[in-house]
């Protein structure tokens, strides 16, 4: 993992230019291209949309070198947003990662490094005209109990936001945390490595919510098997629970080393694994209600090792990312996933020179249009793909999918208010959750403010809009 803590830095040091390119690669109903080529160090990890409808993501380096929030839109313009470490010290952090949208409209994010304390990074708030606010400055002490390098964060149902920390802490295994957005609040809820023999895990991915209303995660590391990693259950009161050990099953035929977890409606859980596998070379997984684990499908030399976690787009199937290509450009791929593990290639990344750009990593991203957008992390024609070709990658986009409504959050009891975001929302006339009538408000073409109403169960948000009904993806997850 402190091979993974490294190509992510590297992918938040990248910077962007915006070209559009039209290569297609044909795979069913989707089509695939190269949507714009990084000319500098650009790139971030992955993107995100905001309630104006463009793409956001964290990357670099920005006016001081230190990372930058960037802006892209859809038809591959990009600025600034935001330039971290304009002073000495980088009190407001260093390096961040994509943010998210909270249920107020604003960003929430972390920074790998720097903060007003021992440079173990930060949580921040950011407006979308580019206001930060630092939340949260890791490593209070230089023993560093609260943890230092926070990865990805998620805001759950009681609207605090929920991450991990990579390092220091107990052993340097580091951390679950929350913090209040509102008030800063911070409390440590688990610390990783702190049983004996780590069999609790380290090497944390970043949390999911599940639909039962508590948080679910892996660890590439650690278990009671060798190192093999955990899938882990964490309640939102801090009580830490180990449902499965990976490897097993003899040389690791179940996988090893989980890479982060995506929960479909029946509530089961699909991954994957960079390791192990009957191959070596990792799995796709699903984790069932029953805590079953079913091997779906194994990679290969030939497929590679998958990067990052899984997305479920609204066609059903799942779509992730993968390490070189053995047989072919070694560059890596994009992939398809059926729920019964059947694997298609949607492209193989080739050399630099053709401007596809080399090593997707991060996750892959579903915009509201329906569009798939990911990001390679270096190779492309404008830098030196044997030498100094990282940072010079692409953002790609795979096209064909229908389009549908999101929402910020993704859980919240009766009464939460709730942002809605699609595309051609203007003329709405009428919201549900899961069938029930919801009071909205249409606040631009690309978002709707509404209200969980009583009576709602999780399920849906539907949206009837002028051209149609959409319809959300994941579903909205109603708590008590």
């Amino acid at each position: 993992m402190k091979n993974s803590k490294s190509l992510l830095t590297l992918g938040l040091a990248l910077a962007c230019a915006a070209i559009t390119f039209s290569l297609a690669v044909h795979a069913q109903a989707q089509t695939f291209s190269y949507f714009t080529n990084f000319s500098a160090r650009d790139a971030g990890s992955s993107v995100m949309q905001a309630t104006d409808g463009n793409l956001y993501m964290g990357g670099g380096p920005g006016a001081y070198g230190r990372g930058a929030i960037l802006r892209v839109t859809t038809s591959g313009g990009f600025n600034v947003l935001y330039s971290f470490c304009p002073q000495r010290g980088c009190p407001d952090g260093s390096y961040p990662s994509t943010p998210i949208l909270g249920s107020d409209g604003n960003f929430y994010g972390t920074t790998e490094t720097g903060g007003n304390r021992f440079g173990g990074g930060t949580v921040f708030k950011m407006t979308l005209d580019g206001q930060l606010t630092t939340l949260y400055s890791f490593c209070t002490t230089d023993e560093c109990p609260d943890g230092s390098e926070p990865g990805g964060i998620i805001q759950a149902s009681d609207g605090n936001l929920y991450g991990i920390t990579i390092g220091a802490a107990l052993q340097d295994s580091g951390t679950l945390f929350r913090i209040n957005p509102t008030t800063g609040k911070f409390t440590t809820l688990h610390y990783f490595c702190s049983a004996v023999n780590c069999v609790d895990g380290y090497e944390q991915s970043t949390p999911i919510q599940g639909i039962d209303g508590n948080l679910y995660g892996t660890t590439l590391l650690g278990g009671a098997n060798g190192g093999g990693g955990v899938l882990y259950k964490l309640t939102l009161d801090g009580q830490y629970t180990v449902l499965y050990n990976f490897c097993s099953l003899s040389q690791c035929a179940d996988g090893g080393g989980p890479t982060g977890l995506v929960q479909d409606a029946e509530g089961n859980f699909f991954g994957t694994t960079e390791g192990g596998g009957k191959d070596g070379y990792g799995t796709v997984f699903e984790f069932t209600t029953t805590h079953q684990e079913i091997v779906l499908d194994n990679f290969d030399y030939v497929r590679g090792d998958p990067w990052g976690s899984l997305t479920l787009a609204n066609d059903g199937n799942f779509y992730g990312t993968s390490g070189g290509d053995g047989s072919l450009q070694d560059g890596g791929t994009v992939f398809k996933v059926t729920p019964t593990g059947e694997i298609t290639f949607l492209t193989v990344f080739g050399p630099c020179a053709d401007d596809s750009g080399r090593y997707p990593g991060g996750i892959v991203f579903e915009s509201t249009s329906g569009t798939l957008y990911g990001v390679t992390s270096y190779g492309n024609s404008l830098g030196d793909c044997n030498n100094n070709g990282f940072g010079y990658g692409t953002i790609f986009q795979v096209s064909g999918l229908s389009s549908l409504v999101e929402t910020a959050p993704l859980a919240g009891p009766v009464g939460q208010s709730v942002i809605i975001l699609g595309n051609g929302l203007t003329g709405s006339t009428r919201v549900t959750f899961n069938g029930v009538a919801a009071s909205f408000t249409v606040e631009s073409d690309t978002y709707i403010q509404a209200t969980v109403p009583a009576g709602a169960s999780t399920g849906v948000v539907s949206v009837v809009t002028p051209s149609g009904t959409l319809k959300s993806n994941p579903q909205f997850v109603v708590t008590e």
